[in-house]
């Protein structure tokens, strides 16, 4: 800073401008205020259907979002603008002060007009007035007062300079609409700034990296992983070809024996960090960042060559993408692009397994769970955690009929003749997974169960091993659709989900939160089932025999079993709830009154409970048959396991919680969730319950009686602590539910021996 701009600058206007965007706040608070409790409020409490149901709402959250943003991008500002006029203020008063000290020694400090300055004498002796005697000073002196006038322009210019940088760097995070960027000063803001281009000039050289510099390396990137300012700098000051060459080369452990030798363990924290910090980045609507996610897709197809290994390029970044959020743009364009490459890799999906096979291949996930060779499974990890990224991908195509492929229809009208596929089909039906194994040197499957997480992300709208939210309950079409192909691809072939039971967790929760579409497919008065099972979203569209096969192949897996279990007396128990709430709400028909139509809800609600238990509970026992009755010790353990994650699913009242059925703040109305959801399903993990054999609920899948008891036992709990609720029991309802439960445990027992072959039930039947 120029010694003039310092000493005579007006920074009254700075102070100005930070008591504006202090106003500025208070006003963007009120709107965010409005926005939640008016626009985002009214929208959750809306009765959506169709495309507003997803796409409208959709909008008005991310709306909503906006101003939150705009609040936390203005504070930042504010803050940087305060301390920047604060130090400026407090430099000019330094330099005023210097200078007054030089006048005392006849010393004055003058701008050269280039942005420099000298010290000199203010008044030679030799023409000083008559009488007036001029201060002496020294040489030292004269260097004193320059270095600290120097310091303090420096110190001045530091202040300038960084503040310029760092508010140039936050609004670049969002050219369009606001960064959420959030500092509560300047010099934090610069120091990430600061620390991301020092961390990337180490990463540029993994070769010469030395333990300590690996270490440094290591522990700011999990410092500042999640830091807006920090992982988007580091990212594009290393470039995307950067980020290859380091992760390829530190992996190639005859490039820096050293490092190898000391420091190996420490890799997997490193890649974690890693990709985390650039998760982060490609949350950036930089143009530096957007440039830096261009490169990288374009480099996915390119060979890495290090001293003693080969990669490519999706190898190595898939193998950074297990961590984190990464932007749904960046994942939809690497997605496409990586199919297009092993597309042209296995002839059209004939060989993947060799695709990817690189014998010279460094180790590039040190995690233990696989090498890293196969960049799909990376990607779904990724997936996992981006949930419309996620759908967007599995909805994709990955062959038409017309391309030259071997995937062909193997019955029907249709056998023999080429068939498209999505990437769903693509990658659960028929890819040939590259064979991997963990660092004990067993089979991987961690890229096959990658990609159930994904499909969990991409067909409930939220990330893998998180619980929903009343924004996620709703599913869209693409959702609905692909848990349709879910549904009749394992109903298929059964083997495609048995001979991979590590899926069946995955597939278990995502049934769960489509109890709707299951009940509504099983319920026999299909004319009324959209007032019996209401929705105000997509519904998947699934036919009976799909669904029985599908639920008795999931009620194979104790995982699996587990979460159906639960999920669907979460929903039939708030559903009764509502039924008790609404009596009149089955039938709209003057003949019948509200008790019989609330009877008949009940009824339905009960017989298609019943069923879903039926059908899975043959699933369990007929593992048990098969493997033995130690088996069952398993399926009692996975649901005590999964208490905390039907907590989850109860607190948003899945199946419901969408209006008119909410309250303030997605509460199922009647406090659902709160109450008669959590009770019941306490029934099943406290053991409170017992049948008549003495059996607690649920823990004896060898005896279809014992099952079938113990569904009937909750079914009249849940109807129970549903009239309650509502100030209006009913214990000749409480009978009804109970005998009509055991009616659908039947009809379970008739269509396994339909479509199953019978598999786990009772030989008669019954």
């Amino acid at each position: 800073m120029d010694l003039e701009a310092l000493r005579f600058g007006n920074f009254a206007k700075l102070g100005t401008a930070v008591d504006d965007w202090s106003t500025m706040i208070t006003k963007l608070e009120e709107l965010k205020e409005d926005a939640r409790s008016q626009l985002d409020q009214r929208s959750r409490n809306a009765n959506w259907a169709g495309v507003n149901a997803t796409v409208t709402r959709e909008f008005i959250t991310k709306t909503t979002g906006e101003f939150g943003d705009a609040v936390t991008e203005a504070t930042s500002i504010r803050n940087i603008l305060r301390d920047t006029h604060g130090e400026l203020v407090g430099y000019q008063n330094q330099l005023n002060g210097a200078i007054e000290r030089g006048l005392r020694k006849n010393l004055t400090v003058v701008g050269t007009g280039d942005g420099g300055f000298t010290v000199t004498m203010n008044i030679h002796p030799d023409r000083a007035a008559a009488g007036h005697e001029v201060p002496e000073h020294t040489e030292s002196d004269v260097t004193a007062l320059r270095d600290e006038v120097k310091g303090i322009l420096d110190r001045a210019t530091e202040s300038d300079s960084t503040a310029a940088q760092v508010l140039l760097a936050i609004v670049e995070q969002a050219p369009y609409g606001f960064a959420d960027a959030s500092y509560t000063d300047r010099d934090s803001a610069a120091a990430a700034l600061k620390r991301a281009d020092d961390m990337a000039r180490l990463a540029r050289n993994p070769e010469d990296l030395s333990p300590e510099e690996f270490d440094e390396l290591n522990r700011n990137l999990q410092r500042y992983a999640n830091d807006d300012l920090f992982s988007e700098r580091f990212a594009t000051q290393l470039g995307a070809r950067g980020t290859l060459d380091f992760w390829a080369g530190l992996n190639d452990l005859t490039e820096n024996p050293e490092l190898s030798q000391s420091r190996l363990r420490q890799f997997g924290a490193l890649q974690e960090n890693l990709g985390l910090t650039l998760a982060h980045a490609t949350q950036s609507d930089s143009g530096a960042m957007t440039r830096w996610e261009s490169d990288m897709v374009g480099l996915g197809d390119e060979r890495f060559q290090r001293r003693a290994s080969t990669s490519y390029g999706f190898q190595v970044m898939s193998s950074l993408m297990r961590w984190g959020d990464f932007d749904d743009r960046f994942l939809n364009d690497y997605g496409n692009e990586l199919i297009r490459n092993e597309k042209a890799r296995s002839g059209n999906g004939r060989a993947a397994d060799v695709a990817w096979n690189t014998p010279m291949g460094a180790m590039l996930n040190r995690t233990g769970t696989d090498a890293g060779h196969d960049p799909m499974t990376g990607f779904m990890k990724a997936l996992s955690n981006s949930p419309q990224a996620a759908t967007d991908f599995f909805s994709g195509t990955f062959v038409t009929a017309d391309e030259e492929h071997d995937f062909r229809y193997e019955d029907g009208e249709h056998k023999g003749d080429r068939r498209a596929l999505t990437n769903f089909d693509y990658l659960f039906e028929e890819r040939d997974w590259l064979p991997e194994r963990t660092s004990d040197g067993e089979e991987s499957v961690t890229g096959q169960n990658a990609m159930g997480l994904a499909l969990e992300a991409a067909t409930t709208g939220h990330p893998a091993g998180t619980a929903p939210t009343i924004d996620t309950v709703p599913h869209s079409t693409e959702q609905a659709n692909l848990y349709e192909s879910i549904v009749r691809s394992v109903s298929e072939d059964p083997g495609r989900l048995t001979d991979r039971g590590y899926l069946s967790d995955s597939f278990g929760k995502i049934t769960a939160e489509y109890m709707p579409d299951i009940n509504r497919a099983l319920n026999a008065d299909g004319a009324n089932g959209d007032r019996l099972f209401p929705v105000s979203d997509a519904v998947a569209d699934l036919g009976q025999r799909d669904v029985t096969r599908f639920l008795h192949t999931v009620g194979r897996n104790p995982e699996g079993y587990a979460a159906v279990n639960l999920g669907q007396h979460n929903y039939t128990t708030a559903l009764l709830e509502h039924h008790f709430r609404n009596p009149g709400a089955y039938f709209v028909d003057e003949n019948f009154s509200d008790a019989e139509n609330l009877k008949a809800a009940i009824g339905g609600i009960s017989r298609t409970a019943g069923e879903i238990e039926g059908t899975i509970g043959a699933g369990r026992t007929f593992e048990i048959e098969s493997e033995g009755v130690a088996k069952d010790a398993e399926f009692n353990s996975a649901l005590d396991n999964a208490s905390a994650w039907a907590s989850g699913i109860a607190g948003v009242g899945v199946g419901l919680a969408t209006a008119p059925f909410t309250g303030p703040g997605g509460v199922v109305a009647g406090g659902v969730a709160g109450t008669a959801v959590d009770e019941v399903l306490g029934l099943i993990f406290d053991g409170q319950k017992k049948d008549s054999s003495d059996e607690v609920i649920y823990r004896n899948g060898e005896h279809w009686d014992s099952m079938q008891e113990s569904t009937s036992l909750l079914v009249q709990e849940g109807t129970r602590r549903a009239g309650e609720a509502v100030g209006n029991p009913s214990p000749h309802i409480e009978s009804f539910a109970g005998s009509e439960t055991e009616i659908g445990f039947d009809n379970a027992a008739t269509n396994v021996g339909r479509y199953m072959d019978g598999q786990g039930v009772p030989s008669e039947g019954g």
